[in-house]
């Protein structure tokens, strides 16, 4: 029981429900080893009766973060405080001007936010509420005056007339009860729901660095990325372009080529940059050895396009590299080195920090914990030393970050000026690599020994381990959440929506101790409370549509509470399905309403493998089928001809079921037909594609993550012919509105 409870304390599972008449119990040792990540000594009864003594002993009068979300009622961390307790709030990062401080006293029964504006003098008022605090009137003005109130020294004058919530951003809120206990906690005041899309919109799903263009250098680039938005919505009306992770990876021989393994989540990485759209880019001297870059580069290209090569990650970057080193010795002129001060400012200490990383592991390697011992403590003597010895690659990789994000930008204009209502879709990986920048520079944030994962489920009986290590929640709480805020912060600078993956990580994630099966981890929730708001803020302050990925096993009320925050949900057709009855193919009109809707994603097989069951016989090859072939061709052709005889009930099959391209334009005339907010439309399924760009269970069978866009037979094909691609302008017909005017494949749109 001791152990149990001093577990629920920190958030700890003792037991979960991998179905609902199924409940299993969490090793005791499992649990013991994560409360020990979490600072927690629980290895003996007698360590377990310490702990329980001292997590009482630190009983607070506030919870390191309050939530207080604007139009709805209090949490009960400031109703339930004791009567007579002074409070002021100090903004620490509000919208809008500057914001003086607010004191006042709790009155009894306090259940709205209301507290008295500042006087004209900018001084903050100290007002003593009697009874509830007023609330604004149905007319929308707020009441004439404030109750008078008396303090020692003498009356002080009546409040000032109207009343106000703190605005919407990060404060300090410190509370002093009658007793004298004192309490600090970090406010997060929030609108009630992030952005929404502005009506209902289609857009394209790509992992950039398959999409291959004549200027690319062996794998897509920011440009690239620009004109396919620049293009698919002016020529289709499309109002998104999604894309996969551009997190900074985990350099080495070779990189992880997963988008999803990146070694940090707050900077991108400049391989993605289109380096002769650098300014600079012009001015080089050396042309020489610019022009044979160039020419290596086009040598990538036509092997990745015509010869069979896979995309090779760190043959694209040394060459970018050796052009940005170059480009990095023309001096930039003073309007461009004022914006590349500025973008330092706006940075601060986590460029710093990520910048000295890149230095050091040039040096010592991409393991940070190889590194000599100085040198795996960012805040270390020595590693100062370090710095200054690097300061020439710092810069340099300070620059990259610069230059990676003005393309980010430009992307993000391109799909403004092409009339996209919503642009860009950027994408957070549900972690980091356990070697990179990020690990090192917030070491206390993460939950060391331990990593994200996945519990058995009917899909996977071994369960899953990703090799994330988690942060810590109780550390997240304790700073306020800012490594939180600021990820978020730099993501959505210039994304016109952000896709969460595995969204429901906010509320909690399977965590594994290291060396252990999947099958011995727990789950460990997150406060997602606190973590919605900060998401909500940083979407809100952005004016970003946020979407979540929440397939596969979720907790009752995830959805819920995620709808009511306005985060959209994923929705993809093969899964849609009646659970709760029949587990026939969902009818269009009963799918939800705020969701992006797509017919598969980049986890999943493509609609034609999905369609002529392409994705069971490459399973099959690589020897990932637990049943006999015949077994799975049987259950997927029944599952694919339900949806097919579905399809030709709603007369969405007019050319007949044979066609492959019919069936897939059919798919698309079904995402339409459902109420989803957003539809998305895979990029390789407008060319026939059949190869899936990862496949889940393999590392070295298959080529995840390198694969180009392909056509039907399996030949790469470029951006733009894909943007002269029949097939494409027969699918999008589909989808396109009718604003949009149809022009001949190839050729833009007056």
């Amino acid at each position: 029981m001791g152990l149990s409870r001093l577990a629920a304390l920190h958030g700890v599972a003792t037991s979960y429900s991998p179905s609902p008449d199924v409940t299993v119990s969490v090793p005791d040792d499992t649990v013991i080893a994560v409360l020990a990540a979490l600072g927690v000594d629980a290895g003996t009864p007698e360590d377990v009766r310490r702990s329980l003594v001292a997590a009482q002993a630190r009983s607070r009068l506030l919870p390191p973060t309050v939530v207080v979300w604007a139009g709805e009622p209090l949490p009960p961390a400031l109703t339930g405080l004791p009567p007579g307790s002074a409070v002021t709030v100090e903004p620490e990062q509000a919208d809008g001007p500057p914001v003086p401080a607010l004191s006042w006293t709790v009155p009894e029964n306090a259940s709205s936010w209301k507290v008295p504006e500042a006087d004209p003098s900018g001084r903050a008022p100290e007002v003593t509420l009697s009874g509830r605090a007023p609330e604004v009137a149905s007319s929308g003005r707020a009441p004439e005056a404030a109750e008078a109130v008396t303090e020692p020294g003498g009356p002080r004058p009546a409040a000032p007339t109207g009343w106000t919530e703190p605005p919407y951003g990060i404060h300090r809120l410190h509370v002093r009860a009658p007793d004298h206990h004192e309490a600090t906690a970090t406010l997060v005041v929030a609108p009630a729901r992030v952005p929404q899309p502005p009506g209902r919109t289609h857009g394209f799903l790509v992992q950039l660095y398959s999409l291959l263009s004549a200027r690319s250098w062996g794998m897509g680039d920011l440009g690239d990325l620009a004109d396919l938005a620049a293009w698919s919505g002016r020529t289709l009306g499309s109002g998104f372009v999604q894309v996969n992770p551009l997190h900074a990876a985990v350099p080495g021989k070779p990189t992880d080529p997963s988008p999803y393994r990146p070694s940090s989540r707050r900077f991108p990485d400049p391989v993605h940059l289109r380096v002769e759209s650098v300014p600079e880019y012009g001015h080089v001297r050396d042309r020489a050895t610019l022009d044979d870059l160039r020419q290596d580069a086009a040598a990538l290209s036509e092997a990745v396009l015509n010869k069979g090569a896979l995309i090779d990650r760190d043959a694209v970057w040394e060459l970018k590299r050796q052009a940005l080193e170059l480009i990095a010795e023309v001096p930039l002129t003073p309007g461009r080195r004022a914006a590349y001060c500025d973008f330092l400012a706006e940075q601060g200490q986590a460029l710093e920090d990520h910048a000295l990383w890149c230095a050091l592991a040039e040096v010592h390697g991409p393991d940070w914990h190889s590194w000599p011992e100085p040198l795996r403590d960012p805040r270390s003597p020595g590693t100062a030393r370090a710095r200054a010895e690097l300061l020439d690659r710092v810069d340099l990789h300070c620059r990259l970050a610069w230059l990676t994000a003005t393309q980010l930008a430009d992307a993000q204009r391109a799909a403004e000026d092409a009339g996209m209502e919503i642009g860009i879709v950027h994408d957070l990986a549900v972690g980091v690599h356990p070697a990179g920048a990020d690990t090192w520079a917030q070491q206390d944030a993460f939950a060391h020994g331990m990593s994200v994962g996945a519990p058995p489920d009917a899909f996977n009986a071994r369960g899953q381990d990703w090799g994330l290590p988690p942060w810590r929640p109780d550390v997240l709480a304790a700073t306020g959440y800012a490594a939180f805020r600021g990820l978020l912060r730099g993501l959505l600078a210039h994304a016109g929506a952000l896709r969460i993956d595995h969204v429901m990580g906010l509320f909690r994630l399977w965590w594994v101790p290291e060396g252990r099966p999947p099958t011995d981890g727990t789950y460990v929730a997150q406060d997602a409370e606190a973590m919605l708001a900060v998401l909500v803020l940083e979407a809100h302050r952005a004016g970003s549509v946020v979407v979540g990925e929440d397939l596969g096993t979720v907790e009752p009320g995830v959805r819920e509470a995620l709808a009511r925050r306005g985060v959209l949900g994923t929705s993809v057709l093969w899964f849609e399905r009646d659970w709760d009855g029949d587990g026939r193919p969902l009818a269009p009109e009963k799918w939800r309403r705020d969701c992006l809707a797509t017919a598969t994603t980049h986890d999943l097989p493509s609609t034609a493998a999905r369609l002529t069951g392409d994705h069971v016989t490459l399973r099959h090859r690589l020897g990932l089928l637990t049943r006999p072939l015949d077994e799975e061709l049987t259950e997927d052709v029944t599952s694919t001809a339900e949806w097919l005889a579905l399809l030709a009930r709603l007369r969405m099959l007019p050319e007949g079921d044979g066609n492959e391209e019919a069936a897939v334009r059919a798919v698309h005339r079904f995402l339409l037909a459902t109420p989803a907010r957003m539809t998305g439309v895979w990029l390789p399924d407008t060319v026939g594609d059949r190869r899936p760009q990862n496949l889940p269970g393999t590392w070295d069978q298959y080529p995840n993550w390198r694969l180009p866009v392909a056509d039907a037979e399996g030949h790469p094909v470029t951006l733009e012919e894909i943007a002269a691609s029949p097939r494409l302008h027969a699918l999008m017909d589909v989808l396109r509105p009718a604003r949009a005017r149809t022009a001949p494949p190839g050729e833009r749109p007056a």
